[in-house]
């Protein structure tokens, strides 16, 4: 590779870009957009049964308590339960001991995903100090044992489901019509919805695939002694299938695209290899199926060759898809699908940002705000009243500039989101990380530039000297330019205007110095890139208050982790202006150099600060995630990726516990594939790491924690501030 690809993949090329499935929206109760309706189980992101159970009984307990709650009338039942799975039956159950009416509808058989499990199959029942929600319990380890259980508390409850398939669902009135294949429509005023992920099996998409031969379940590994069996899939339903497979007699070939197994548990990798290795099993890394025939099977090896396998049977075990098509016929919206009245929203929003900061940099809406008076009594000549130097004189002088009011705006939204995050997080990490940063956004970001130090400086309360070597008097008018103190916080390149200068200001360069090259390595080295953009920076502040709840729609994969490289873009920009500024002090005031970087530097504020980290950066808050300028154009950051490569800093994985079930990937607004790396047990460093938390906070079984390593590898610290609510439980 050429140098700048060898850059590219040491920053960040070699780190894992998995993606993220596409499920219903819904809010941590398990609310959608259609009041009245709420998504339980797995279609909530976590395969576990203890919270599928709990999910489904606390649905119940939602619409006891919502506002106007009351028993439906004589046209319909209080709750439809769709799905007759684990969550399902833990709904029903909830809602026959509340004395709610409802009707249960499955489409095959109570608890089918358990009960197509394989044959004694071990049933992971984590967290084991958790106790669901509701009536239905769930104790058993083995399969046989569970279904048995599972039946048993449904027959003595006196529940069964209703065997129909449900097309749709449609808000109507006051609840919901729940229309059936045959036509047949039930009225219901709530909704819950606990199909599981029981859409279509995934796909090859390749000839052969529909022959009777093919199927996507194992029932009897014993059926399949003696029969040459290709198992195609890297997850661990394909690894147990495969191990169940050859432990029974088959002769076992596995197939797998991926070069190694990054999702499935520990236990079934070394399962596979144990068969491998006793030669009842072979697998094929890096290999593809081109096509399934009558008594063979042909293979594209990772060399690009293709084998003919002779073959028997053949189980394509890559996973299910959510009824997706479901889901859209109801109106139900889907994380990261956009609609024409989501285009429509999104257009509408950039547009306002547009607006917004054209008016904060002093465009022409900014003129036309204040220039026209369009308020009652203009703020200058209200300030023009009040004794010079008083409180209350220096408050409205601030506040004649559009960017007190848009500081003002940003401070009042971190805090009212942040109160809103610590009391929906309610961890001990979040509640510090949240409170430093509110402190940090209101007290040396607004409260210091707009009123303290034109305060102190209007009234003579600080030295001339001081005030003329940090915070000039502006050339074309008069005041001081106050708005400097933002660089106390705010290092250089995210923000350069205290260097990017017509006549250098050397406190402010050593300021600047000791910031970007000496502070924030350092804080790096111990605590991680997140240190600054999590605990400090404005615009971390405010995608980690305002953008909490839209953290799982910043879009993954490997096409989005090569789009990173524009924030290096954006900081070999800032360094050739500094390159070219530092060359302009040399030279006469008003040289050609001057000028030239005097035009540089308006299209780089315009391009940098108003565009990208404005208009794009809050533009797309609500569709693509609050970390957008953070992750893909901050020049600060991109530098703090280059610093965060030599950093201790790591995510510890507990990967005996992990189970796969990618939550820590999807509400990572970082767009890291966190997943990869716990499911393997290895520490996470990626770069684009911010100490967010929320991979650690939403881990269902607890695998994930920070801590720090050194040049070994070897973990030398831990942080039990940053523990999950499992982990806290667990001890």
């Amino acid at each position: 590779m050429n140098p700048i690809r060898r850059y590219f993949h040491w920053l960040h090329g070699r780190w894992p870009a998995g993606t993220v499935e596409k499920l219903p929206e819904c809010g941590e109760d398990g609310s959608t957009q259609l009041p009245g309706l709420y998504i339980v189980g797995d279609l909530r992101g976590v395969p576990l049964l203890k919270f599928a159970a709990d999910s489904g009984a606390r649905a119940i307990g939602s619409i006891r308590e919502a506002p106007g709650f009351a028993p439906a009338r004589d046209d319909g039942v209080d709750v439809a339960v769709l799905g007759g799975g684990v969550s399902g039956a833990a709904a029903v159950l909830e809602a026959k001991r509340h004395g709610l009416s409802f009707r249960w509808f499955e489409a095959n058989e109570p608890f089918s995903t358990v009960v197509n499990f394989p044959r004694r199959k071990p049933i992971f029942t984590y967290p084991k100090s958790m106790t669901p929600a509701g009536a239905l319990q769930v104790t058993a380890d083995i399969k046989e044992a569970l279904v048995d259980e599972l039946v048993a508390q449904t027959r003595r409850a006196g529940v069964a489901p209703e065997s129909a398939h449900v097309e749709r669902v449609q808000r109507r009135g006051e609840g919901f019509d729940v229309t059936l294949s045959d036509g047949s429509t039930v009225r219901a005023r709530h909704v819950v919805c606990a199909l599981g992920k029981s859409g279509d099996f995934r796909r090859l998409d390749v000839p052969g695939e529909r022959l009777d031969r093919v199927s996507n379940r194992l029932h009897d590994p014993s059926d399949f002694a003696g029969r040459r069996v290709l198992v195609v899939g890297g997850g661990d339903s394909a690894l147990e299938t495969a191990v169940a497979l050859a432990q029974a007699g088959a002769r076992v070939t596995l197939s797998y695209r991926g070069d190694s197994f990054g999702r499935p548990k520990a236990e079934n990798v070394e399962a596979l290899a144990r068969v491998q290795n006793a030669g009842a099993a072979r697998v094929l890394m890096s290999s593809t199926v081109r096509e399934i025939r009558d008594d063979a099977v042909d293979i594209v090896t990772g060399d690009g060759r293709v084998e003919r396998l002779p073959n028997d049977d053949v189980f394509v075990m890559i996973g299910r898809e959510a009824p997706l098509g479901f889901f859209r016929r109801s109106g139900i919206r889907l994380r990261g699908e956009f609609t024409p009245r989501t285009w429509v929203a999104f257009a509408a929003f950039v547009a306002f940002c547009v607006a917004l900061y054209n008016w904060k940099s002093g465009g022409s809406l900014g003129n036309l705000f204040y220039q026209k008076h369009w308020w009652p009594v203009s703020v200058v000549d209200a300030a023009r009243t009040l004794p010079p130097g008083s409180l209350g004189q220096v408050v409205l002088t601030s506040a004649s500039s559009p960017s007190f009011w848009y500081t003002l705006a940003y401070s009042t939204l971190i805090v009212v989101f942040g109160v809103k995050r610590i009391r929906r997080r309610q961890t001990p990490y979040i509640t510090l990380q949240t409170s430093v940063l509110m402190a940090i956004q209101v007290l040396p970001l607004f409260i210091l530039p707009e009123i303290v130090l034109p305060y102190l400086g209007t009234n003579a309360l600080l030295p001339s000297g001081l005030l003329d070597a940090l915070f000039p008097v502006v050339d074309y008018g008069h005041g001081r330019e106050y708005w400097r103190a933002y660089g106390f916080v705010l290092a250089w390149p995210l923000n350069v205007y205290n260097v990017f200068t017509n006549q250098p200001l050397g406190w402010w360069l050593a300021i600047a110095f000791v910031q970007t090259c000496v502070l924030i390595p350092l804080m790096i080295y111990f605590w991680g890139k997140g240190a600054y953009c999590g605990w400090i920076c404005s615009c971390g502040a405010m995608a980690e208050t305002l953008g909490d709840t839209q953290r799982t729609k910043m879009p993954h994969g490997r096409f989005w982790n090569r789009a990173n490289a524009a924030g290096q873009l954006v900081l070999a920009l800032a360094v050739v202006m500094l390159v070219i500024r530092i060359a302009g002090w040399m030279q006469p005031e008003g040289s050609t150099l001057n000028r030239f970087f005097t035009g540089a530097m308006d299209r780089y504020k315009w391009t940098v600060d108003v565009f990208l980290a404005g208009v794009v950066g809050y533009g797309v808050y609500f569709w693509f995630s609050g970390r957008v300028w953070c992750r893909f154009f901050c020049p600060l950051a991109a530098l703090m990726h280059v610093y965060a490569r030599f950093s201790r800093f790591r995510i510890l994985a507990d990967k005996k516990n992990c189970i796969s079930c990618n939550v820590c990937t999807t509400v990572c607004h970082q767009g890291i594939d966190v997943m990869s790396f716990a499911n393997k047990g290895l520490s996470m460093n990626d770069p684009q790491c911010v100490r967010c938390s929320a991979c650690v906070q939403s881990c269902p079984t607890g695998v994930l924690t920070f801590g720090q390593v050194d040049r070994s590898g070897r973990v030398v610290a831990t942080d039990r501030l940053a523990a999950s609510p499992v982990q806290m439980r667990e001890g």
